[in-house]
């Protein structure tokens, strides 16, 4: 009976002695939070530091704008080669895909008469008979495509 209670009394100071140390170490880390990180970030569980409100990320630059004729394909096959989901650049359509002969994969444009600050991505490429100035804009739907018909308009091309 008495060695039970010796050993009840040492498991008790042996979770005493770690509470105590977990205890400190989160007040430690509550010290260091308060003077080593910024204001404008937060430690969560000890362990992560978080933003507190949302870093505003400027607009990007416009490098150039060009005239350019704007018309839409969608993905079926006699307006696309046989993999109509496909872009040149090997991703998958969605929207905000343009395609261009012109410009390299990757330029983020803008079309502000039509779309106001909504960013589309040149990941794809038209007929070579369509030239240098024509952007086609992706739709879901070969009617939503057809119906958005041509316009002529500007483009801003972003800085990258």
């Amino acid at each position: 009976m008495k060695l039970n209670i010796q050993i009840i009394l040492i498991i008790t100071g042996v979770l005493i002695g770690i509470l105590s140390i977990t205890g400190s170490e989160s007040q430690n880390t509550e010290d260091l939070s308060r003077n080593l990180i910024p204001e404008d970030l937060v430690m969560a569980e000890g362990n992560s530091i978080l933003p507190v409100s949302d870093i505003s990320v400027p607009d990007p630059q416009v490098v150039r704008t060009i005239n350019v004729i704007i018309t839409a394909y969608s993905s079926t096959v006699w307006e696309t080669d046989d993999t109509p989901y496909l872009t040149a650049a090997g991703t998958w359509v969605r929207d905000g895909i343009i395609a261009n002969n012109y410009l390299p994969f990757g330029t983020k444009v803008r079309i502000p008469e039509l779309y106001g600050d909504k960013v589309f991505v040149v990941e794809d490429r038209m007929s070579w008979k369509k030239g240098n100035y024509q952007i086609d804009i992706w739709f879901p739907c070969y009617v939503e495509a057809k119906n958005f018909g041509a316009k002529r308009t500007y483009v801003e091309i972003l800085e990258s």
